[in-house]
């Protein structure tokens, strides 16, 4: 593996699970000299996860923490066997943590809220809560990230209640999550071919559209120079700013107010 193929910012690389994306994030800890995990891809990726963390930092040197934007079957997947090697704190918004300890499944899918195939599918989807409760910490009240300086949390919720991004102020980089995403999910066929343009959350499992397009709202305030998602390839720069404002005038068109959209 060429690690430098996936470097997406100097201390920042993703990595692409199948249908998700994780990121490692470097110049973590005390002296700036550790990493952390964000996300942890579908089912069966650990192993995968945990080699391509080792081709980019070298074999032995685990994570200090991970971070959860949200506890979707395709966030977590490879989170269980990870912790079982690693054994390292997880930190995960208040409102997600009981998909987190065995305490609540998600809601059913709407498979027909958009077509394509990956949408159809979704009902077979796994969405039953996972228990790793001895490892979970919540997040800081005040926003911060333990052991990512210069980090900032942001509730971005409407896609699951819980569901956060990552912000960093000096170089206005976010990590979004599936707040919003830059492929269009539903579709295999753009999954497949991983076309690059923003699209609001898969919809088959967003379940409050009018909080949603209070996050991407939210998100577009930040004015970020670059963003990467939790399904799609990074982007930045005049792309981003006209795919965000695109995105928003769409999403005002055709999502708020919209019966199809109301669950």
């Amino acid at each position: 593996m060429d690690a430098s193929r996936n470097k997406i910012t100097k201390d920042i690389y993703g990595y692409r699970t199948a249908i998700a994306n994780i990121a490692l994030v470097g110049g973590c800890g005390a002296e700036g000299n550790d990493w952390i995990l964000i996300d942890a891809g579908v089912p069966f990726s650990g192993s995968y996860i945990k080699n391509f963390t080792e081709h980019v930092i070298g074999g032995g040197k685990k994570p200090i923490a991970i971070v959860l934007t949200h506890a979707h079957f395709d966030h977590v997947g490879g989170l269980t066997p990870l912790l079982n090697e690693w054994q390292v704190p997880v930190y995960i918004h208040e409102q997600e943590q009981e998909y987190v300890t065995g305490k609540k499944d998600y809601p059913p899918p709407h498979p027909f809220i958009e077509k394509g195939l990956m949408a159809w599918l979704s009902p077979l989807y796994p969405r039953k809560a996972i228990n790793i409760h001895s490892y979970i910490r919540l997040l800081p009240t005040d926003g911060s990230i333990p052991e990512m300086p210069g980090w900032n949390w942001i509730h971005t919720p409407g896609h699951t209640e819980g569901h956060i991004s990552l912000f960093r102020e000096y170089d206005r980089v976010v990590i979004a999550g599936d707040a919003l995403i830059t492929v269009k999910q539903e579709s295999a066929l753009a999954v497949l071919t991983q076309k690059k343009e923003i699209h609001a959350p898969p919809a088959y499992f967003t379940q409050d559209w009018d909080r949603s397009f209070d996050s991407i709202k939210k998100i577009q305030n930040l004015k970020p120079n670059f963003i990467y998602t939790g399904h799609g390839k990074p982007m930045e720069g005049m792309e981003l700013k006209k795919g965000l404002d695109l995105l928003i005038r769409r999403f005002e068109r055709e999502m708020v107010g919209n019966e199809k959209y109301v669950h």
